[in-house]
């Protein structure tokens, strides 16, 4: 079973698709932990509505094709997603494979460990949360150094449904 992390992202009905998302990701792999989902500003043009952003653990059989174009692009499909041009689109759900084992790789269409982790303030606290003592494999970079020292005033932890999506998804 390889470990791997799941970035979650949505700005339509995201309280429902952050959690719809997670549960499909149940039948393919085991969740093992779901960090605090966070209410974040958008990144791109101004106007759209905030993002619930999260990072999940996981245990999969798959090899990190099959996890991205297998099944995190299938359960984008499912929950409504549609691919455009515009990469900063509104979207009912965005799923991302951010890390697998120890694995460096960077092809056209995958690159693992995802290089919006040292960008995205988001993904690095809720990787921290999840894996403290994660050294960035390739890099060297431990996640700790990628975590900015002050709280960030655009992402609002959302503790309580957070703890409502673990309690269904993690004890069922």
């Amino acid at each position: 079973m390889a470990r791997a992390f799941i970035s979650i992202g949505s700005n339509i009905d995201p309280e429902a698709n952050v959690k719809a998302a997670i549960l499909r990701l149940g039948p393919a792999a085991r969740v093992k932990a779901i960090s605090t989902i966070y209410r974040t500003e958008p990144v791109g043009p101004p106007g759209q509505p905030p993002f619930y952003n999260c990072v999940v653990e996981i245990e999969t059989e798959m090899a990190p094709r099959e996890v991205k174009f297998r099944l995190l692009r299938t359960i984008e499909s499912e929950l409504g997603r549609i691919r455009s041009n515009d990469k900063f689109a509104a979207r009912t759900i965005d799923l991302d494979l951010i890390l697998y084992e120890d694995l460096v790789m960077c092809t056209e269409d995958l690159a693992l460990p995802d290089p919006d982790i040292l960008r995205r303030p988001f993904l690095a606290v809720a990787l921290h949360e999840l894996a403290p003592g994660l050294v960035l494999p390739g890099s060297g970079v431990r996640i700790s150094e990628a975590v900015p020292p002050q709280p960030r005033k655009d992402m609002t932890p959302l503790q309580e449904y957070s703890e409502r999506v673990r309690k269904e998804v993690l004890h069922g």
